[in-house]
Order: structure tokens, then C-alpha cells, then sequence
């Protein structure tokens, strides 16, 4: 555990005094040149911070000081500031600052940053892409980005804040801020990614469960819900019961009885609302990766790839001729040709279908081949899991194919490979079962039932 003010300053400090001993103190003449360069910064500056100290309560300083040196400083800065439209001169040598001053200096440094960061990471990739300063994710009327991902960094280290550079195929690259570096796991670099924003309405869930509760003396419960909706399901039921878990974990109010029923306070909409909105500082935006394997890879590999499922779909995205764009649409060129090779698609451009079971096929033959060589690492024996088969084992392990990611499944003498959900990541290491449908697994963890996916 570190102090928050020595992260904030302590270190920064130490360092100088480091350099200080080894370089010797900084001169006079390079202290007042750093400061002169300060005048025109478009981020927030020490000079600015003085300006900030010295103003009274209607916001108003003086450029005047008793050192030459600081006045100077002092005016020309208001100056730069009012060109910002950030003061406004007065009579007298006084000027108004702006409300918004530190908060929209702040957000021009952001944007240099960002500038910067930008150019780094796409001339050490020697790329040329009209780019996106950051996408505006979580406005309410944006379109998601699809992309291949450039890099991944800290935006802020002080609160743990990452962002993410996607090579889009709109032929723009985008600077993504992520949230927290927790909130989303590794991402190779190069993979195909779904970036999209996270909504603050309150959700259908948490109304259904506000619903129940009022007419049951604030308890809910998954036979209360069946009862008072007897078209629900019981899985339905066990979604809103996970949504109350996660809800008690982040202290939002709901209470977990020894009998496996909840008690919801009166204002659970309210705090279902304050729950989603500090949920999406930390978290906002979702990112699901569309393809863990990089692009070029997928042309002419024996997988139910993720160029397969936009051939599948009439690729339904917008892909521009340009950037990235226009190298996803020679990669769906050669993979179009690959699979009449293969004889599992027909025809020209748009007329273009794949065979009715070629995904399926293709993510077959993937997985066998995978099967033997994990067989081999493993000393086991692979196991195909056949659709409406129970499967159960101890879930090892995830391993990303072309085809998408698959759990590992081990008992003593055998294993075999279902497809993955996240909902997994924390059944790690433990025992699960379910069915194996053709849409997947309808699993079975602890008290819920989770049915398949299906994309």
C-alpha cells in the first residue's frame, strides 16, 4: 500500500532530488525558460495554478506582482488564457477567469496526450491512418468501432485507466478510453475487436425486480417471480437473482436472506441508477473480441473464422476502401476464394453463400486437429462433445482458436473442448456440467442455469 499524496508528488519529488544530486540544481536561466514556455501551453500550467490561489471569490486576479519576472508571466498567460476564451479582461489590469478553467485545461492536455500517443504508436508501426482524437463512446449516438487493436496503455496510472488504439474499418484509427485496467483481460495485439458503449439507463432487470418486490413486501425471490409473471422462465428468474448478487458485492442497498430470498429496499430503481453510473466509470465501454487470431492468419485456416461469420452475415458492416478497411476486404476476397476451393461456398460478390453446415465443419475440423495436439501435451484423451450430451469436469483452462475460445474440460483419463463464456472466467479450477447444445453449453453452476450462447 502506497500513500495516494506520495504517488501524486512524493515520487515526483524524490526523483528531482535524485537528479538534483547527480545533474546538480537547475539553473536559474533554465528554471525561467521553463516557465516562459508554460505561457502558451494549452494544459493546465504551475502559472495557472497561481492564478487559481490568488483570485478572490468572484474569480478575479491581478496581473500584477511585486517580481517583474512573475508579472510577466502572469499577463502573458492571461492573455494566452483569454485567446482560450478562458478570462476576460477588466479595468485596471484585472481579468475573470473562467468556471471552467482547470476542468477545460485539463481536457486540452488530455487531447495533446492523445495526439501524441497517436503518433507514436502509428509511426512505430509505420502506419498512416486519419485518425480519431478519441472516440466518443457513451454519448448516446455514436456507432461502435470495429477494428484490429494497435496497442494498449495507461491513460492515467494514478487511477488505473487504460486506453485502447483500434485500426478501424471505417478507415480511421481511434483512441478508446476503457476504464479501469481490470475491466477487460488481455488482448493480443492485432486481434479483431467489438468496441462498444455501455448504456446508463437503468435496466429491465432491475424495473422487473422492483416490480416483484413491491408486491411481495419488498422480497424477492425466483419463486416470487414465477408467480407473479408465470410466463418467465426459471433461468429468466436466475439472471435478475445474479444482477441482485452483483448489486449486494458493490453495496448498492440489496440484502441476501439465509433463505435464499432478497430483501429490496423501497428506492431500488434509485440505487440501481447510482450502482450503473459508477459501474460505467469504471466500465465505459464493452469490448468483445471478435477474433483472438490476427487477420492475415485467418485467409486460409481451417477454422470457422471470424471472416467466415461476416461472409455468413452478407457482411454487414460498413468497411471503407481505405486502411484497415481496405485490407479486410482483400482478406474476404481470398477467403471467399479459399472456400470454394474447399467447396464449402459458391458464387460472386454479393450472391456469394457458404454451405448450410460449412461453420460447423470448418470448426470440426479445427477442433479435432487442436484436440490431438493437446492430447499429446496433456497424456489424456480427447473426447468430441456430440450435441445433446451431458458433459462435466474440471474446467482447466481456456485456449483462443481461430474459431473462437473453448474451455478445456478435464476428468482423470480424458477431456474435450465446449465453447467458452465469460460467465466461466470464475469457475476456474472447479467442477462444471451441462448439456451441449447446438448453440452451445446450457451449463449448470452452483444453484444457476445458464443457458447457450448463441451469436
Amino acid at each position: 500500500m502506497i500513500a495516494r499524496e506520495y504517488i501524486s508528488h512524493g515520487i515526483r519529488e524524490r526523483a528531482a532530488e535524485l537528479a538534483t544530486l547527480d545533474l546538480g540544481p537547475r539553473t536559474t536561466q533554465e528554471i525561467e525558460a521553463r516557465l516562459r514556455h508554460d505561457i502558451g501551453e494549452e494544459r493546465v500550467t504551475a502559472i495557472d495554478r497561481r492564478l487559481l490561489r490568488s483570485m478572490d471569490a468572484d474569480r478575479i486576479v491581478s496581473s500584477a506582482d511585486r517580481d517583474p519576472f512573475q508579472q510577466s508571466l502572469r499577463a502573458g498567460r492571461l492573455q494566452k488564457l483569454a485567446s482560450l476564451g478562458l478570462a476576460e479582461s477588466l479595468d485596471g489590469g484585472r481579468w475573470q477567469l473562467a468556471g471552467d478553467l482547470e476542468a477545460t485545461l485539463r481536457t486540452m492536455g488530455e487531447r495533446d496526450d492523445i495526439i501524441r500517443t497517436m503518433q507514436r504508436e502509428l509511426t512505430a508501426r509505420r502506419l498512416e491512418r486519419p485518425w480519431i482524437g478519441r472516440s466518443l463512446l457513451g454519448s448516446g449516438d455514436n456507432e461502435p468501432v470495429i477494428g484490429r487493436v494497435i496497442a494498449r496503455g495507461f491513460a492515467d496510472e494514478h487511477r488505473d485507466r487504460h486506453f485502447l488504439l483500434v485500426d478501424g474499418v471505417d478507415g480511421h484509427a481511434h483512441y478508446v478510453d476503457i476504464g479501469r485496467g481490470d475491466a477487460l483481460g488481455q488482448i493480443a495485439e492485432g486481434a479483431i475487436v467489438l468496441v462498444s458503449a455501455r448504456s446508463l439507463e437503468v435496466r429491465d432487470v432491475d424495473r422487473v425486480v422492483a416490480e416483484v418486490a413491491a408486491a411481495n413486501g419488498r422480497r424477492y425471490s425466483v419463486d416470487l417471480h414465477l408467480r407473479h409473471d408465470p410466463t418467465a422462465t426459471e433461468a429468466f428468474a436466475e439472471s435478475h437473482v445474479r444482477r441482485l448478487e452483483a448489486m449486494r458485492r458493490a453495496g448498492a442497498g440489496v440484502i441476501r436472506e439465509p433463505d435464499g430470498s432478497w430483501t429490496i429496499p423501497a428506492d431500488h430503481l434509485d440505487r440501481a441508477a447510482a450502482h450503473a453510473a459508477r459501474y460505467f466509470r469504471d466500465h465505459p465501454v464493452q469490448v468483445e473480441t471478435l477474433s483472438a487470431v490476427p487477420l492475415d492468419q485467418m485467409k486460409g485456416a481451417e477454422a470457422a473464422t471470424w471472416l467466415d461469420r461476416e461472409l455468413a452475415d452478407g457482411a454487414p458492416h460498413a468497411v471503407r476502401d481505405a486502411g484497415f478497411g481496405r485490407e479486410l476486404r482483400g482478406a474476404l476476397a481470398a477467403r471467399r476464394q479459399w472456400l470454394i476451393e474447399q467447396e464449402l461456398g459458391g458464387g460472386e460478390g454479393r450472391r456469394f453463400r457458404l454451405r448450410a453446415n460449412a461453420l460447423a465443419i470448418l470448426q470440426r475440423r479445427e477442433l479435432l486437429r487442436v484436440g490431438e495436439r493437446l492430447a499429446e501435451t496433456l497424456g489424456k484423451a480427447f473426447v468430441e462433445a456430440q450435441t445433446g450430451a451431458a458433459i462435466d469436469g474440471r474446467l482447466a483452462r481456456h485456449v483462443d482458436l481461430a474459431s473462437g475460445r473453448f474451455a478445456v474440460l478435464e476428468k482423470s483419463r480424458e477431456f474435450t473442448l465446449v465453447p467458452w463464456r465469460p460467465v466461466l472466467e470464475r469457475q476456474l479450477g472447479n467442477q462444471v456440467g451441462g448439456i451441449m447444445r447446438a448453440g452451445g453449453v446450457t451449463w449448470q453452476l452452483g444453484r444457476g442455469r445458464l443457458g447457450p450462447e448463441v451469436s
